[in-house]
């Protein structure tokens, strides 16, 4: 799954965890010594100064500058150790998805910093009118519009950037298991795992690791937000003040979700597992009975089909009350936030302004900390896939 694409897939995906770790250190040691002799923040920061743009400033040039120094400087040391025939693809591409997902999470931030002076404004314009020229109101929108449409554009072109980068994926799965065949070819439902399973897989890592890499960035940008607007809550219900009380409410409602659902959904992968197994048959059986006429009798259509429909009713039911707690928990949650502002939005400790932040900022966290609870239906499935693939690849000769 991983080696048709990726070079050296233990090697390459441990280097990167060092790697990262490596960066990071250097970062938080030697950072501000290494931007006076690398940064080009002299270059492109305004002349008028850094408060000219909210992205502009000398140190946010120098961490989008070391961002991408050090991701492709990863890719130029796996172009000499092990490049393979996808290394444009599976190396350079991930890196430039990981590049694309930072650049959204900084416009959030940004996004976030602006939502909370724009509401304050509005509070002001209620609670006094004729404070706020119809100018100033329309005119701060303007920065969030420059902003917002060249980030849709980019959207669509990652959008369009992943469906290739899935394909390349599944090719190189794909002609890696042909290479294989005569040894795979007895194995139950051989052709559906690599016509289909290698697409299902592809796709659902790809989701699934963006979405992750995208949480880690976003915690790692909106933690230190929702800690500082911590400070402005005066006391949670029935506990009272708390440092970063915030965060470590938006960590337990996320780790209570998490394990909640994992106890719930405990028997879905081996039944997406089996459902696989009893469709495979039943579609095996349907193509043989279009050239063999002894095959696909009624008797026997119908008792593979009594397997897929017995599976299904079973998936069914147990599907029934994991979307119960599920659900639950999902719609419960929008509440945690209001619950836990409640005594400092009643005794008037915070504007409107930093409400808004709040919710904003809470609300990123929570489902970033909510990766494997918001994620899970498609775990489940992603489980059932490689369980088939590698039953797969155990008839390889390698």
């Amino acid at each position: 799954m991983f080696r048709s694409f990726f070079p050296m897939p233990k090697i390459f995906f441990g280097s990167t965890v060092i790697w990262t770790a490596i960066c990071v250190f250097i970062w938080f040691t030697m950072g501000s010594q290494l931007q006076g002799l690398l940064s080009l923040d002299p270059i492109l920061t305004p002349s008028a100064g850094e408060d000219a743009t909210p992205f502009l400033t000398n140190q946010k040039v120098w961490l989008y500058q070391y961002i991408l120094m050090a991701t492709y400087g990863f890719c130029v040391l796996w172009y000499f150790i092990g490049r393979n025939k996808w290394y444009w693809w599976s190396v350079v591409g991930s890196a430039s998805i990981f590049i694309i997902i930072f650049a959204q999470v900084q416009v959030g931030a940004y996004l976030n910093d602006w939502y909370g002076d724009f509401y304050n404004q509005i509070q002001q314009a209620l609670a006094e009118p004729g404070s706020v020229s119809i100018e100033k109101f329309f005119g701060d929108m303007v920065p969030v519009v420059l902003i917002l449409m060249p980030n849709i554009a980019v959207a669509v072109l990652v959008a369009f950037f992943t469906g290739h980068y899935v394909f390349r994926w599944r090719t190189a799965m794909n002609f890696f298991y042909m290479d294989y065949w005569q040894d795979v070819r007895e194995v139950e439902g051989a052709s559906q795992r690599i016509q289909e399973d290698t697409m299902r897989f592809a796709t659902s890592v790809e989701d699934l690791g963006a979405e992750l890499v995208s949480s880690l960035m976003t915690l790692a940008v909106f933690l230190p937000i929702l800690w500082t607007l911590s400070q402005q809550i005066t006391e949670l219900p029935l506990i009272g003040a708390v440092n970063g009380s915030l965060v470590w409410v938006a960590l337990v409602s996320a780790a209570f979700g998490t394990v909640l659902l994992a106890l719930v959904g405990i028997k879905l992968p081996g039944l997406e597992f089996n459902n696989q197994v009893v469709e495979a048959a039943y579609r095996k059986e349907l193509v043989y009975g279009e050239d063999d006429p002894s095959k696909a009798q009624p008797k026997t259509v119908l008792d593979l089909f009594g397997a897929v429909r017995k599976n299904y009713f079973r998936l069914y039911f147990h599907y029934m009350y994991f979307n119960v707690a599920r659900y639950l928990y999902l719609q419960g949650a929008n509440f945690i936030p209001l619950i836990a502002l409640g005594p400092s939005i009643v005794s008037g400790a915070i504007t409107f302004g930093i409400l808004q932040q709040v919710f904003n900022a809470f609300s990123r966290v929570e489902n970033s900390f909510q990766y494997l609870a918001n994620s899970w239906t498609q775990i489940i499935r992603l489980m059932s896939v490689y369980q088939r693939l590698r039953r797969f690849e155990k008839a390889m000769p390698v």
